[in-house]
């Protein structure tokens, strides 16, 4: 398809193409923007012009990003971000001087159930115009990050240092090491006899070598859906598992946490944002926030 010269897309066709992906479709994206089909059509057929690229598979089914749409569509959702905290920070330096808007925040359960909550009272308190809008997301795959370099979340917290690079403009900053011990049930007198119990998101590339030198660990016997569940398991005396310090939080006295000695396994958590977006007041509250609760430990054990 050949690119024409004006190339530069407007916030509308920005808005059509990310309209389009989300609803997977041209006359519901039409609906969703109170336009009709025939201008969204006519929209998406004009960026694809510009980009020189066709970004959407047309079919009866509707319409599904191509993997030149699903990178149009990432940095459409961004720019459209830029443009709200443009007009967001704007406003809060003419009248307060203080950080305000939606913050859209990516988190892993355990970080979102046992980190997130001081954190956003710690911001709601020093930031009340800043409004919090939090995703859950399993962190296999692209995982949390993944929602940032996708457009959809503003800053994401994360584990680091595994085998995937982080996708292009996205920057990482550490903030805890997690480190991995032995949960099983209390008083059981062989704890590494017990069944296994695990979860998809559990050992990443910073424990498969750990995890693979350790002949007493038995294949998976119990998969569960995330890491809340395989400590309820344990907790009603169906097997051990090994975990991470944030997903042992809130263990109730029926399970017990042995070290796995000064060779255990740590996975580092940190938060991911936006080369762009690093430098907005809200992430910047937000990051503020973060570090300073990590540095209380009010979050859970150590």
């Amino acid at each position: 398809m050949a690119r024409t010269n004006d190339a530069d897309l407007s916030p509308q066709e920005l808005r059509v193409l990310v309209a389009v992906a989300e609803t997977q479709g041209f006359s519901a994206a039409a609906e969703a923007l109170g336009l009709t089909q025939s201008a969204v059509s006519h929209s998406v057929r004009g960026s694809e012009r510009k980009v020189g690229a066709v970004l959407f598979d047309r079919g009866r089914s509707g319409a599904r990003p191509t993997p030149s749409g699903e990178r149009a569509v990432a940095y459409a959702r961004r720019v459209l971000r830029l443009l709200e905290v443009l007009g967001a920070e704007t406003r809060g330096a003419a009248w307060s001087g203080t950080a305000e808007g939606p913050l859209r925040i990516a988190a892993f359960r355990s970080a979102a159930l046992h980190l997130l909550p001081p954190v956003l009272e710690r911001l709601r308190a020093r930031h009340p115009g800043i409004e919090p809008r939090v995703r859950i997301v399993r962190e296999v795959g692209r995982g949390t990050a993944g929602e940032v370099a996708d457009g959809k979340a503003d800053i994401a917290i994360a584990t680091l240092g595994g085998s995937t690079a982080l996708p292009p403009g996205l920057i990482a900053s550490g903030l805890l090491e997690d480190p991995y011990a032995l949960v099983h049930p209390a008083g059981h007198a062989t704890p590494r006899s017990l069944p296994l119990v695990d979860w998809a998101e559990n050992c990443g590339s910073y424990t498969r070598e750990w995890w693979a030198a350790q002949d007493w660990i038995p294949d998976t016997t119990i998969e569960a859906e995330d890491d809340g569940a395989v400590l309820s398991l344990v907790s009603a005396g169906h097997g051990m598992a090994i975990m991470p310090a944030l997903s042992r939080a809130g263990a109730t006295p029926s399970v017990t946490v042995t070290d796995l000695g000064p060779d255990r396994p740590t996975r580092q958590v940190g938060y991911v944002t936006t080369s762009d977006l690093a430098a907005a007041a809200v992430v910047r509250a937000f990051v503020r926030e973060l570090r300073a609760t990590v540095g209380a430990r009010t979050w859970g054990p150590p």
